[in-house]
């Protein structure tokens, strides 16, 4: 007896597997992450993340309308703070004519429409490259949220159309919805690295923005003691959770590919739109790969891309972005 159900038939073309596929990219699914600095046409190329630049505002407004006019909708800002103006309490991130808040009125002005996310966290503007204000040896919680509260109403008084904390401290999704709420951005939106993890696959994003810990006696060394234990899968259900019950409009997870089983585990909990940040060091070990030879750049590309979409992304933070789209075209 010959089987009477052959499930290569639906695989027998390219047309047939085409019409059944169940999982699809379009532009729609990007979030684009950009990295901006001071100075005057300033494009520099990131050493550890080949063909990604920091950008100057004037360059940021024409990478701005390149991305919309090939269908990128939404963009994740990023600032190079200059060393100078660093300190302990972020201090330079409340300033209303610094960098981040120019950068997003730049946005605005180049391209109204255009969707703009913006980190919010101590780290570019930190001299100890932390995510919060370090004190008697420990990262201070409740004493950052009033810094991160702060700097989320600065960048939407600015133009910014959500907000970002990037930062793991408790508590700072509530502080941050009550501050914009007190001030009357009641429309401003909140992504939360919800389940963001003590990850190695950070490195190239930390020379992009000179912001990895420093160290010096009596200040941690790295940041396991507010991001997420890499072994733990419940504690990000929980910690996805209590975000959007403080007030979250968007949760992400972040390292991508190698946290999958999480995003599966998260998208079976919540209905609300799920993002995944396809991080640095993900993109610096394909293009090295490609480099090499040893990969199909464009295939893997689009294989790892198409599985985070599979495992329940609605949104992907990648600087793959640009490529995808000039392929899809």
């Amino acid at each position: 007896m010959y089987p009477i159900i052959r499930n290569r038939r639906l695989r027998s073309s390219e047309s047939i597997r085409r019409l059944v596929r169940e999982t699809s990219i379009t532009p729609d699914d990007f979030l684009v992450p950009l990295f901006v600095v001071e100075g005057k046409n300033v494009k520099e190329e990131i050493a550890s993340m080949p063909n990604y630049y920091r950008l100057s505002l004037d360059n940021l407004d024409r990478e701005v309308k390149l991305l919309w006019k090939m269908g990128l909708c939404a963009v994740l800002l990023f600032v190079k703070v200059p060393d100078k103006l660093k300190d302990n309490k972020g201090t330079e991130a409340l300033n209303a004519d610094g960098l981040m808040q120019r950068a997003i009125k730049t946005i605005k002005n180049a391209c109204p429409d255009m969707l703009v996310m913006t980190d919010v966290a101590l780290d570019p503007y930190s001299s100890y490259g932390h995510d919060g204000i370090v004190g008697d040896g420990q990262i201070l919680n409740d004493e950052t949220i009033d810094i991160l509260s702060e700097m989320s109403v600065s960048h939407a008084k600015a133009g910014a159309d959500f907000i970002a904390p990037s930062d793991m401290m408790d508590g700072r999704i509530l502080s941050i919805r009550e501050a914009l709420e007190d001030e009357g951005f009641i429309n401003t939106g909140i992504m939360s690295y919800s389940a963001k993890y003590a990850s190695a696959f950070y490195g190239p994003f930390r020379d992009a923005l000179d912001s990895a810990p420093v160290d010096i006696k009596n200040v941690p060394r790295d940041k396991r003691t507010y991001q997420m234990d890499f072994t733990n899968r419940f504690e990000a259900i929980r910690e996805t959770q209590m975000d959007i019950d403080e007030g979250a409009d968007i949760v992400m997870i972040k390292p991508g590919i190698a946290y999958l089983d999480i995003v599966r585990e998260i998208r079976n909990e919540v209905e609300v739109p799920i993002a995944v940040y396809q991080v640095s060091g993900e993109y610096a070990m394909l293009k090295a790969a490609a480099e090499k030879g040893w990969l199909d750049h464009d295939a893997v590309m689009m294989e790892q891309l198409l599985a985070i979409k599979r495992a329940g992304a609605n949104i992907i933070a990648s600087y793959f972005a640009k490529d995808v789209v000039k392929l899809l075209s």
